[in-house]
C-alpha cells in the first residue's frame, strides 16, 4: 500500500516508537509461544481420551478456540478437556480480541494518521520554498490577507500551535504548519531566512515576543506587528519590528477622512507616487444633475471620475452616469488638479453645514482616533459615550446611550453633518445605524464592521460607508510587500498595479476594453521611469509599462481572471 513507507517511517523514528516495535516483537513472541503450548496440551489431552489428530489439526483447533470462532468439528468428552478449551478460549480473548486490536491501532492505524497529519499540517517547510510570508496567527487582518494572496499567487503560511486547530484550517484551504510561535527552532523550519515578510497579529506583549524570537534567527527579514496601544510602538520597535500598526488608529482617521463636514473640501483617500485619489460630495454644486461627459472634469481639471459613491453603493462611471445630489465622486488626478477642483467647487455648500459637530457614538480609542483627525482638520465633534470613565476626559463628550433620543438631541442630532457608528460590537453597529437612518434619512452615516460578513449587512441597514480594520490591515500589509503606502480607499475598493500582462500588450487602452470586462479603471501608466496620470484612450500598452488600476475586489479578480498570463 502507498502509505507502508509513511507508517514504517514514523515507526521507526524516535526512541519511544523504537520502544514500542519492541514491545511489539515481544507480544508477537510470546503469542506464538502459546500457541506452540496450546497445540501441544492438545495432544496430550486428546490422546488421553483415546483420539489422534495431526499437529496441523492441533494448531487449527487452539486457533479457531482461541479466536472464538469454534466450528465444533473437534471437541473434548471430558471434562478436563472442556476446562482446557475455556482456558484457551479466555486466553484468545485477551490476546487476540483485546490486546490485538489496541496493538494494530498503536503501531499501524495512528502512525498512518499521524503521518497523514504531518503531511497536512507540517512542521516544517520544504527547502524549495522562498520569498514566502509567514504569519504567526490565523484572524480577520490574516484572514483578508490571505485572500489577497492567493489572488496574486503569493506564497504564505500560518504558524499553528494546535495540532487540530491546524487539520480545520488545512481542511478550509489555508496553508498551515505547526510550531511554537515563540520558539527560534521554528521561525527556522519556516525558512524565515528565504521570506519576504513576518506578520504578527497576536496581543501587543506576544508580539513583542515574536519580534524578538524573528530577530534572533534572522535579523534582516521585514517584521510587520500590529498594536493595541500607542504605548506598544516604541516597545515593539526596539523588539525588531520593521512597522508597527496602530490599527484602530487608522480605522478612526479613515472614518474621519471619509467624512463629508467641515468646509467640505475635497478629501484626499489615498496617493500614489504623484497620483491623488479624493473624494467629493457633489450637494448644492453645479455638477448635480449633469452627465459625467457635461461635467467636463477631464477636460477642466485633468481628473479621472473612477467611480461614484451613492448610499453605500460604489459604481464604476460612464459616460452617461448621472450625478446625483447624495453623490460622492471618487477623482484621480494630479495635486494641481484637484486644488483647481477644489477651489472650484468647495464654496457652494460651507454655508450649509460649516460649524455643525459630528456625532462619533463610542469613545473607544477608533472614537478618540476620529476625533483627533477632526480636530487636526478643524472639524467639531461631539463623542456619544454610555460609560462614565470614559466621558470625563473632554468638554466634548455626551454622556448617554446613543440609542436614547434625548441622547442623541444632547448631540445636536438633527443638524449633524455625519455620524460615526465606532463600537467594537457589529450587532450594536448595525442597530444603531438602522436607528439612526430613520431618523435622518439624510445624513452620512459611517459605520466600522468588525467581521466582513456584516459589511453588506451595515450598508443595507443605511451606512454610506463602512470601513473594517480586517480589510484596512490586510491592504496595509499587502501594499508594504509591493512597496506601496496607499491604504484602504474605502470598504470594498482597492489600488493596485501590476505588469502589463502579455494579452494587452500592443493593445491601446480604448482597445483592451478593461473597465467593460473587469470594473477596473487604469489611472496611472508607468513607462521607463515616468507616470502618465489618467492615459489617454489612445495610448498602446507595451510588455514594460505598468498599469495602475482602481477597482472593488471582486473586479480586480475579474481583472486577474480575465487578463493576468
Amino acid at each position: 500500500m502507498k502509505f507502508l513507507p509513511s507508517i514504517f517511517a514514523t515507526m521507526l523514528s524516535g526512541e519511544i516508537s523504537r520502544r514500542n516495535i519492541r514491545l511489539l516483537l515481544k507480544y508477537l513472541f510470546a503469542l506464538l509461544l502459546i500457541i506452540a503450548a496450546y497445540s501441544v496440551i492438545f495432544h496430550l489431552l486428546m490422546a488421553a481420551e483415546g483420539q489422534d489428530h495431526s499437529w496441523i489439526t492441533g494448531i487449527y483447533w487452539t486457533l479457531t478456540v482461541m479466536t472464538t470462532l469454534g466450528f465444533g468439528d473437534i471437541t473434548f468428552t471430558q471434562d478436563i478437556g472442556r476446562a482446557f478449551s475455556v482456558l484457551v478460549l479466555m486466553t484468545g480473548v485477551v490476546f487476540l480480541l483485546v490486546l490485538l486490536p489496541f496493538i494494530f491501532i498503536m503501531f499501524f492505524f495512528a502512525p498512518w494518521m499521524e503521518s497523514e497529519a504531518r503531511s497536512r499540517a507540517p512542521r516544517e517547510l520544504s527547502g524549495d520554498i522562498y520569498n514566502h510570508i509567514i504569519m504567526s496567527s490565523y484572524d480577520s487582518v490574516t484572514i483578508s490577507l490571505i485572500e489577497k494572496l492567493r489572488s496574486y499567487g503569493q506564497r504564505y503560511v500560518v504558524i499553528v500551535e494546535d495540532l487540530h486547530r491546524a487539520l480545520e484550517l488545512f481542511d478550509m484551504g489555508v496553508r498551515v504548519a505547526i510550531g511554537n510561535i515563540d520558539d527560534p527552532l521554528t521561525y527556522r523550519k519556516m525558512r524565515v531566512d528565504k521570506a519576504c515578510l513576518v506578520v504578527a497579529t497576536n496581543s501587543d506583549q506576544v508580539n513583542t515576543n515574536i519580534a524578538f524570537t524573528v530577530r534572533e534567527e534572522n535579523d534582516q527579514v521585514p517584521i510587520i506587528t500590529s498594536a493595541d496601544s500607542p504605548n506598544s510602538v516604541d516597545i515593539l520597535s526596539m523588539a525588531g519590528s520593521s512597522w508597527v500598526l496602530l490599527l484602530h488608529e487608522i480605522l478612526g482617521h479613515s472614518l474621519a477622512n471619509l467624512t463629508i463636514a467641515g468646509d467640505c473640501k475635497v478629501n484626499i483617500i489615498g496617493r500614489y507616487q504623484d497620483l491623488v485619489i479624493a473624494q467629493s460630495p457633489v450637494m448644492d454644486t453645479p455638477l448635480v444633475g449633469k452627465t459625467l461627459t457635461e461635467s467636463n472634469l477631464r477636460k477642466d481639471f485633468g481628473l479621472t471620475v473612477v467611480g461614484m459613491w451613492s448610499r453605500g453603493k460604489f459604481t464604476i462611471s460612464r459616460a452617461d452616469s448621472l450625478i446625483e445630489r447624495s453623490t460622492v465622486l471618487v477623482l484621480a488626478g494630479l495635486q494641481q488638479g484637484i486644488d483647481a477642483y477644489d477651489e472650484v467647487y468647495s464654496f457652494y455648500h460651507i454655508y450649509k453645514i460649516a460649524g455643525d459637530p459630528v456625532i462619533i457614538i463610542g469613545g473607544g480609542r477608533v472614537g478618540l482616533a476620529a476625533a483627533e483627525r477632526f480636530r487636526q482638520r478643524d472639524i467639531p465633534c461631539l463623542i456619544i459615550e454610555k460609560k462614565q470613565r470614559k466621558a470625563q476626559e473632554g468638554e466634548n463628550y455626551v454622556l448617554g446611550d446613543a440609542a436614547d433620543i434625548s441622547t442623541l438631541e444632547k448631540a445636536w442630532f438633527e443638524k449633524a453633518p455625519a455620524a460615526l457608528i465606532t463600537p467594537h460590537d457589529d450587532d450594536t453597529n448595525i442597530y444603531l445605524t438602522k436607528y439612526l437612518r430613520s431618523l435622518r434619512p439624510d445624513m452620512q452615516i459611517l459605520s466600522r464592521a468588525n467581521m466582513e460578513r456584516n459589511i453588506s449587512t451595515l450598508h443595507r441597514a443605511g451606512a454610506d460607508f463602512v470601513l473594517s480594520h480586517a480589510s484596512l490591515g490586510a491592504n496595509i500589509i499587502f501594499n508594504f510587500i509591493n512597496n506601496e503606502d496607499t491604504l484602504l480607499l474605502a470598504e470594498g475598493l482597492d489600488i493596485f498595479h501590476l505588469k502589463t500582462p502579455g494579452s494587452l500588450a500592443g493593445r491601446t487602452l480604448m482597445e483592451s476594453g478593461i473597465r467593460e470586462k473587469t470594473g477596473c479603471t487604469v489611472v496611472a501608466l508607468q513607462r521607463d521611469g515616468i507616470t502618465t496620470i489618467n492615459p489617454e484612450p489612445d495610448i498602446r500598452f507595451s510588455a514594460a509599462d505598468e498599469l495602475l488600476l482602481i477597482g472593488t475586489f471582486d473586479s480586480e479578480r475579474t481583472f486577474m481572471r480575465e487578463f493576468k498570463q
